[in-house]
């Protein structure tokens, strides 16, 4: 597997947003240029979402307009709706980022719509950012399990959906374990039968770790052929409407097991673990990578 891996770092965004800690505009924007300046070449930098429901996002314009932007690197914000898409092109974000879920119970708690009104939702999103020049990246929640649904979510279905984002105008569709219930098995099983309908090239994995599964579904599916990921800075996050869901697989675990394979990131280890250590001393959350922790007592002994 001696191949280049694009990681897409979602700790800012999908990281920070379920914080119990408020973080202040200036640590967000201090933890992003420590993400780039690790070699981090896309980044969700914030949602455009309402602040009632996601308080954690609603500096977004704020910390998009103070990052000293770096040119070749991606900055993605979350838009749900046209007021949020209208919030982003008054912004310097140079992509968006646009989401349905896998499971109609979900759906219902985490946007009050069903699944084909948000798939209404996202069109003209869709179509304000085609006018704009500007991509649009696709999500789709709860891929391989659902909170109030259980395991049993339609893989073929996950196919369907990941087309129709594809066919409406996404460049890439994301593939979210949003309560990491998934096995290596139906992880590879999924991309196999979603690979009927999008190539590979088109997927991203977004893994969780809620069930330490998730290092092993992102080896399954990278033998499946899936060559990007979807990681947190120290393993930030959790779903504000799927209790018990713990962060995003950990960015440095990600890279030590791409290192492993011999494939490439471009991302600087010791940098990672800076930003690790930085954002563990703002919100007191403990580093929720193993690898992370590893390294950062090993410094601590050096």
């Amino acid at each position: 597997m001696s191949e280049q891996v694009r990681i897409v770092e979602v700790g800012a965004r999908d990281g920070l947003q379920n914080q119990p800690v408020a973080v202040s505009t200036a640590d967000k924007v201090r933890l992003i240029e420590m993400l780039v300046d690790a070699g981090i070449t896309h980044i969700e930098a914030g949602a455009f979402v309402s602040p009632k429901w996601i308080p954690m996002m609603a500096d977004s314009a704020q910390v998009l307009a103070q990052l000293n932007l770096k040119p070749g690197v991606t900055y993605s914000v979350l838009t749900p709706n046209v007021k949020g898409m209208e919030a982003a092109l008054a912004s310097p974000a140079n992509e968006v980022a646009v989401f349905v879920a896998a499971s109609e119970s979900f759906s219902q708690r985490n946007t009050n719509c069903s699944i084909d009104v948000a798939f209404e939702r996202a069109a003209p999103v869709l179509n304000m950012a085609r006018e704009a020049g500007i991509r649009v990246r696709g999500y789709i929640s709860c891929v391989l399990g659902c909170p109030y649904e259980g395991d049993d979510i339609d893989p073929g279905m996950v196919a369907d959906m990941t087309a129709r984002l594809l066919d409406m105008g996404c460049f890439e569709v994301s593939l979210g374990d949003t309560i990491g219930r998934g096995t290596p098995a139906k992880a590879k099983r999924l991309i196999e039968t979603v690979s009927l309908q999008a190539d590979t090239s088109k997927l991203a994995a977004h893994f969780h770790n809620t069930y330490g599964q998730a290092i092993a579904n992102l080896y399954a599916v990278l033998e499946a052929g899936v060559r990007v990921i979807d990681s947190s800075v120290a393993g930030l996050g959790g779903c504000p409407y799927a209790q018990g869901a713990t962060g995003n697989v950990a960015t440095e675990d990600v890279l030590y097991l791409l290192d492993g394979l011999g494939m490439n990131t471009g991302i600087d280890m010791e940098k990672m673990l800076d930003a690790a250590a930085f954002i563990q001393e703002v919100t007191g959350a403990p580093v929720a990578s193993n690898t992370a922790s590893a390294l950062l007592k090993k410094r601590l002994v050096s």
